[in-house]
């Protein structure tokens, strides 16, 4: 990166999280499926070929304690040490979650104590001058609404609304940037798709139903946010992936048009009246070749994914036409050891600039994770943070490409 180069100003810098990925404690529909489904994950894993330098971590992926959050990493209760650890880093800004099935664990009775929780959670972040971006839902649902069926509950854009309705009141005064659906592309294919994550209802009809109904939920939720929040800035977190069409061969381009119509465009073309800015989610590269997914896989993460740090430079380039500002609101890597962390941002942060200086508005970028998590049916064993966590006593190292990001923050902000 040319050190003469700089960021637009007002560009925000830091990482994410997800409530249910940090906080601890958690009693919702996912918790539930942890406890039943914990015991064959792990016997599923040993089949797996993991890298060694995962398997010296605590716990293991052939261990169920692996895929059951139980405390997580405690945020909930150590969130304002944390925050002391971003602003150490040089974050400006902060994307969270606030954990329906807490707020609301009851139909239609809202908990005061939790709604005061996330007040402070936003004032802690306010008061060491980082920008708040709250996620209304990371696909955790609470249980009274699992058992009325979840996404695809007749009433869910009515109740998603509501909910929405009460923290844009109870938080309007402190909070510009909501973010609704945290990629709803990516729920609505595991969990009626493919049918591996919960409500486990694989089926075309009920994939179908679920885009809609959360397509339905956004536009609900972004007006009844705007009717207590006039300035209020309202965005999804889109995950897209960069398709090519290997050496532009006229099979491969049709598959590229179809797959970028189906998982890039079509939820976003549909809520283009809806959001006032893009958070776009991106980790995947997807060679086409006749046929998906033949990448060349030089680098990859401890998960597999391979590291190709220009097609984020495309994904963006590729959302240039919706007009709208971009927040990167994930981009990320699982690295135990922390070998590959700082050239991998180092080189996605390149294409950023390389993005703004073609024209395409981006405003932030939030890595993930601020702290390695639970990583859904993967469990704790991915290694996604700027902070380490010792698993066995929760102490927080922050790694060395936590302090290398923040030299290039330093670097390149204005």
């Amino acid at each position: 990166m040319n050190n003469t180069r700089k960021f637009p100003e007002g560009f925000l810098w830091g990482a994410a999280t997800s409530a249910h990925q940090v906080e601890g404690g958690m009693c919702n529909d996912w918790s539930e499926w942890e406890r039943e489904t914990a015991k064959s994950l792990a016997q599923n894993a040993k089949s797996k070929k993991w890298a060694r330098h995962i398997m010296e971590k605590y716990p293991s992926p052939l261990e169920k304690e692996n895929y059951i959050s139980a405390q997580a990493v405690d945020h909930y209760n150590r969130y304002e040490e944390d925050f002391d650890l971003a602003k150490s880093l040089g974050h400006t800004a902060h994307r969270f979650s606030v954990e329906w099935s807490r707020i609301e664990p009851k139909e239609g009775e809202f908990n005061k104590k939790e709604i005061e929780h996330y007040r402070a959670v936003i004032q802690a972040l306010r008061t060491r001058g980082m920008e708040p971006l709250v996620t209304l839902w990371h696909w955790t649902i609470p249980l009274w609404l699992r058992d009325k069926g979840g996404v695809n509950a007749k009433k869910f854009s009515y109740y998603f609304a509501r909910f929405a309705g009460k923290m844009a009141e109870e938080y309007k005064n402190d909070v510009t940037y909501w973010i609704t659906l945290n990629e709803p592309n990516v729920h609505t294919g595991h969990a009626y798709g493919q049918g591996t994550w919960p409500p486990h209802k694989r089926s075309p009809f009920s994939y179908m139903y679920a885009v809609g109904a959360l397509l339905h939920a956004h536009r609900d939720a972004f007006n009844t946010i705007k009717r207590s929040c006039p300035k209020a800035q309202i965005g999804i977190a889109k995950n897209n992936i960069y398709f090519e069409a290997y050496k532009g061969r006229m099979v491969n381009n049709i598959l590229k048009y179809m797959a970028d119509w189906w998982w890039n465009k079509y939820f976003l073309d549909r809520i283009q009246d809806y959001q006032h800015f893009i958070g776009l989610n991106h980790y995947f590269h997807n060679r086409i070749n006749y046929g998906f997914n033949k990448n060349e896989n030089k680098n990859i993460s401890d998960m597999g994914w391979e590291l190709y740090p220009e097609s984020l430079y495309r994904v963006l380039m590729d959302l240039k036409k919706y007009k709208k500002p971009i927040f990167v609101t994930e981009n990320g890597l699982a690295d135990a050891r922390d070998i590959m962390r700082t050239e991998f941002i180092r080189s996605s942060l390149h294409s950023v600039l390389r993005a703004i200086d073609s024209g395409v508005d981006v405003r932030g970028y939030l890595y993930w994770s601020l702290l390695d998590n639970f990583e859904w049916d993967k469990g704790f064993w991915p290694r996604f943070g700027l902070i380490e966590i010792d698993y066995k006593t929760l102490k927080r190292t922050v790694r060395q490409s936590a302090w290398e990001y923040k030299k290039i923050i330093d670097e390149y902000k204005i």
